[in-house]
Order: structure tokens, then sequence, then C-alpha cells
């Protein structure tokens, strides 16, 4: 794939292919935003949680969803991408949606108990358990928002509570949002969005949905030319793109 790449430190566009990232080369990234840019991990999780909110509205606006109120269900796991889950939950109910969190296994981390409080907070309700019959899910909800495993996690190796889950979400009948995820893997899930943070990852050359979005607008100039990334053009004041 090939993107129209510019940059205000060029005079010009370039026409480069899109780089997608190996796992070793997205958490080089992370190192360095956090190490040399001092990127704070809640702020990089603040970012990408609002980033994750933004495609979704951008998807799925709200005149557009089929039910008469804008429900959607957010499932968050327990590590990182848990935390990003709670953080874009919590950015859709500023947009004015109605998200409700199923979070089974709550982490210990303080950072995200921040997230998790916010989250309360604002009067988002939180579910105690996830009916294993999807039609309920259908029901109550126009999408699920998948905020359980990230880049890091190793297919195949995937813990309860969160096979059962997985298996439960591989039903549904309504779209489904992922970020940084191994897309079409063991578990059987395909997404109908992808949002790739930062950069697109090699897993995401599997991606067979409908909408990929590329959440790095933030990104410093530096690190974009360090790791080649040639990411595309953001529309306007937009932090997300469309692949």
């Amino acid at each position: 794939m090939e993107r129209t790449v510019f940059n205000s430190s060029h005079s010009k566009e370039e026409i480069q292919p899109l780089r997608y990232l190996s796992r070793a080369e997205a958490g080089a990234i992370e190192k360095d935003l956090v190490e040399e840019f001092r990127f704070g991990p809640q702020q990089l999780i603040e970012i990408w949680g609002h980033a994750c909110a933004t495609a979704v509205t951008k998807v799925f606006p709200r005149r557009s969803l089929l039910k008469k109120q804008p429900t959607l269900l957010v499932v968050c796991g327990c590590e990182q991408n848990g935390a990003i889950g709670l953080a874009c939950a919590r950015h859709l109910r500023v947009f004015e949606y109605e998200p409700t969190i199923f979070y089974p296994k709550r982490s210990s981390n303080a950072l995200y108990r921040d997230f998790t409080t916010q989250c309360e907070k604002m009067d988002i309700p939180f579910l105690s358990y996830l009916p294993t019959e999807v039609q309920l899910i259908s029901d109550a909800y126009n999408l699920v928002v998948d905020a359980i495993l990230g880049v890091e996690a190793t297919p195949g190796e995937v813990l309860e509570p969160y096979g059962t889950i997985l298996a439960t979400l591989k039903q549904i009948q309504i779209p489904l949002v992922r970020w940084d995820v191994e897309t079409g893997s063991s578990d059987g899930i395909s997404p109908d969005v992808l949002v790739s943070l930062v950069a697109p990852k090699q897993c995401a050359t599997r991606f067979m949905g409908k909408h990929h979005l590329v959440a790095g607008r933030f990104l410093p100039y530096d690190l974009q030319k360090k790791f080649e990334l040639n990411l595309p053009e953001y529309p306007g004041t937009d932090c997300v793109v469309s692949l």
C-alpha cells in the first residue's frame, strides 16, 4: 500500500509506502515516547482513548445508528488496552453516546484505577457479567468495542475469563471495533473496524473489515522520520485518518 505523505518540514508531497510495524518496533516507539519525548503513560492512554472514540464517531455517527438510543458496549481487559478502552468510553460519553463497560478483572495498577474512577464519576454503567446469549447483546447495543487484548498479546495464550468473553464476541451480529490486536488470529474474530495506534502494525495486514483508521497524528516528526513511518496526511484537525 502506498500513501501520499505530507509534513510541514517538507516543501512537497511524496508517494511512499506505508510502513507496518513489528511488535519490537511498536515497543521501541512507545519507549522513545516515554523516555526521550517525556510522554507520560497516562497521557498516552488518554491520547489513544480519545483517538479511538473519535474513530467510532467517524464510522458510526449517532444519526446512523439503528437503535433509538446511541448505546454501545466497551469490553475492557486488565492491561493497557483495557485502560485505553476506559478512556475511550469516557470520551464517547462526552460525545453524547451511551457507553456501558464490562470490566471483569479490574487492574491493581493505580493509573488504571484512575480511569475506572473517572468513568464511574461520569455515571457510565458497569456490567457485572456479560450475557452468553449473544442476542441479548445485539438487542441492547448498536456496536461493541473490544479493548481486551493489545498488540503485545500472544495468540493462543488468552487466559480466562477472556477466552470465554472472546468466544461470545465471535458470535455477535452487530459491528465490532478493535485496535492493535492480532486481527484474524486464533480467536477467530474479524472486526468491522480496526484502529491502528501510532501506525499500522504487521497484524493489520490480515485485516479484512471495512474500516481501517490510523491514530498517530500526535507522533513527533523526529520519531516518524526515525522509524520511516510514512504516515498519511490527516484531514483538517482530525486525530485519525482512514486508510
